[in-house]
């Protein structure tokens, strides 16, 4: 039973016995933003930002007092009619015609902290990708074909239009939308250089001016915001990361110096995590912290975070040549490197309008180019790779058990979305290294399956039913990797249309995992293969077929991605990919099938060019009652039965003998003649 809190007189003596240097209000401060960071594995992680060793009767009351405040109920939210009238109101204050709303925080990342969900407080829309915006008279809501559904389900349409992010361009909306002489507000915080350079022209042909707000109206109306998250930052060992982070400074600076350049700007927590070799805990499912770092031409670094994020150890682990700097002094710190002139690099398509405007103002000449860290970050090296494939072992083997336990409890009837995905974790978390998953689990029955990003909630949460179609993309982060996979169950006899539609998934999964490509191939010169079964049919599916994934970092990762949309980046050895096709029948079902693969050299007989294939790195079996076995061709029948060999090769040494004998049916030949 944890000890209740005796107050802030208690505590303060227990912060001067201990020698901290704190008071109970710089406690409750730090309280605050560890409450505003997602809990972790370890709920008592956050205790080093106190201290190293604390007394138990002092670590005791910090949990104490962290449960009380914890526990304070939030005030209630105004209605989404409030918000949206609240905000036309902050806007006609600062003579504005229109706001932008995006969903992403100053770092454009996949993962907010609960501080910059803005879209998801104004319009209720809780989807990864997206932007609203609001006029006096109007308001719209933009998504991509994965939230097509969803934003129907979570914000209001008697509030706000619904548009394609892609078929329906906001420029156009923005154009029919706003009077001309219109002002247009955007936070330049949270847009990229790229996005304002795009719409301004658009905007000024149609007489609309494109303002850049001081603060953000939408902060000014948002009464109980969060604060910014405070997590620990912590080493990662050599041992995972393969390289250290003095080296990696060095060879990205003297690529700087040999252009000319007097320094990087790094705006995105995973390049500075990887650059620097350390691990975080602000957003969900991806251990970064959120900071700002600027890498110098002579390999030294300004890293800009909040400094009660490091524990001594990490300072120490930094190092003389990495100066820690309050985020407030970012700004000082741009004029001073752009000084006399210098160049200076910063990536367009990730940096904020406000970093760019900055660097001008101080007399840059800013270099666009792409994150220096973004490739060696994406090609692997031995060691993460090592790392990767141990993880997806340990990966494998709880997926086994789950699946075991799914293939007996699925039949009975009991089973829903949120039951299945808490019994997923259980077994990950039996897992050594595990550090929590690498996004939240798409648990979809039937109909919910068709929704491409779907999270299930207590409002959603779907009963599996009898001969339906269940699909489950999951992932996990390991000290040593990152994992994603998605299979699709059937639960009960699956119908002939349903085979059949997750049959040609899987022979496109299967082209994908086959392909042999020459050296300077890029992931939206091969998507069409994924593709081919499907269109054969009149089917397609709108989403991506594959994106990067870090080591212990973000499971979305650039710079390299398998898409329809165009792509310069070369797959090179070293690159980590999802290969992951799909179907979806709205109001039905949905069917995905996902592995990881890692870019790698192959050899081919007389061959006249270097060339590269994929090698499967994720280790699960496919369902297969779900094969519609004449539908595949003999060395499609090969592929599965060679996958699932390996499968169980591998995973039965981790097994029981009651897991063990279920793996062997599960992967049992399908070619057995």
């Amino acid at each position: 039973m944890p000890s209740a809190y005796r107050g802030d007189d208690a505590l303060a003596t227990l912060l001067t016995e201990a020698g901290t240097g704190r008071t109970p209000a710089d406690i409750r401060a730090l309280v605050a933003g560890v409450l505003a960071a997602p809990e972790g594995e370890d709920p008592a992680a956050w205790l080093a930002l106190v201290g190293e060793g604390l007394p138990d009767a002092l670590a005791g009351q910090l949990q104490a007092l962290k449960a009380d405040l914890a526990s304070v109920p939030a005030a209630p939210r105004p209605d989404a009619a409030a918000r949206l009238a609240a905000l036309r109101g902050a806007l006609k204050r600062r003579s504005l015609d229109g706001f932008v709303v995006p969903r992403g925080d100053e770092h454009q990342g996949e993962y907010v902290p609960p501080r910059a969900q803005r879209l998801a407080w104004l319009t209720g829309f809780n989807g990864s990708a997206g932007n609203a915006v609001v006029t006096a008279g109007r308001a719209a809501i933009f998504v991509d074909g994965r939230y097509t559904i969803q934003v129907r389900a979570e914000v209001p349409a008697a509030l706000y239009e619904y548009r394609h992010l892609v078929e329906d361009p906001l420029s156009d909306w923005l154009v029919e939308a706003l009077p001309d002489g219109g002002r247009l507000g955007y936070d330049p915080w949270l847009h990229t250089a790229g996005w304002v350079e795009k719409l301004r022209p658009v905007l000024e042909r149609a007489g609309i001016h494109l303002i850049a707000c001081e603060d953000n109206p939408l902060d000014s109306v948002w009464a109980d915001q969060p604060p910014a998250p405070l997590a620990p930052v912590v080493p990662q060992d050599a041992a995972f990361t393969g390289d250290d982070s003095a080296g990696k400074r060095a060879r990205l600076a003297g690529e700087l110096a040999a252009k000319g350049i007097a320094a990087a700007v790094l705006t995105q927590p995973d390049s500075i995590a990887w650059l620097l070799n350390i691990r975080g805990a602000d957003v969900p499912c991806t251990p970064l912290p959120l900071s700002f770092a600027i890498l110098a031409a002579d390999g030294a670094v300004e890293l800009f975070l909040d400094p009660r994020k490091l524990a001594p150890r990490t300072v120490a682990h930094l190092g003389d040549r990495v100066r820690v700097r309050p985020v407030p002094e970012f700004g000082p710190a741009l004029d001073a490197v752009a000084r006399g002139s210098a160049r200076v690099l910063a990536d367009p398509a990730s940096t904020s309008a406000w970093i760019v405007d900055r660097l001008h103002l101080a007399g840059a000449r800013i270099e666009r180019d792409t994150d220096p860290c973004a490739l060696p970050k994406a090609c692997k090296n031995a060691a993460e790779l090592a790392g990767t494939r141990a993880a997806h072992a340990r990966d494998g083997a709880a997926l086994v058990r789950f699946l075991r336990w799914f293939a007996t409890e699925a039949p009975k009837g009991g089973l829903t979305e949120i039951a299945v995905a808490d019994r997923l974790l259980a077994f990950r978390r039996g897992g050594e290294r595990f550090r929590g998953l690498s996004f939240d689990t798409i648990a979809g029955a039937g109909p919910n399956g068709a929704i491409v990003h779907y999270r299930v909630t207590p409002e959603t949460d779907r009963r599996l039913d009898p001969d339906s179609l269940f699909l489950l993309d999951s992932g996990a982060q390991y000290l040593d990797g990152t994992t994603d996979v998605t299979r699709t169950l059937a639960v009960g006899s699956p119908g002939p249309e349903m085979r059949d539609r997750f049959t040609r998934v899987l022979k496109g999964h299967i082209a994908l995992s086959t392909a042999r490509f020459p050296q300077g191939t890029t992931g939206s010169q091969l998507d069409a293969l994924a593709r081919l079964p499907l269109w054969a049919a009149g089917l397609d599916y709108d989403h991506g077929t594959g994106h990067g994934v870090g080591s212990f970092l973000s499971v979305h990762e650039g710079p390299q991605r398998i898409s329809k949309i165009g792509n310069s980046v070369a797959l090179q050895p070293g690159m980590i990919l999802s290969n992951e096709p799909g179907y979806y029948k709205t109001g039905a079902y949905g069917i995905r099938i996902e592995n990881l693969v890692v870019v790698q050299p192959v050899e081919i007989a007389d061959a006249e060019r270097p060339m590269l294939g994929f090698e499967p790195l994720t280790l699960a079996p496919i369902d297969r009652t779900l094969i519609e076995v004449s539908l595949l061709t003999g060395e499609e029948l090969a592929w599965v039965d060679a996958y699932h060999a390996r499968v169980r090769d591998e995973l039965t040494p981790q097994l029981d003998a009651g897991d063990a004998a279920w793996l062997a049916g599960a992967t049992a030949p399908l070619a057995l003649g």
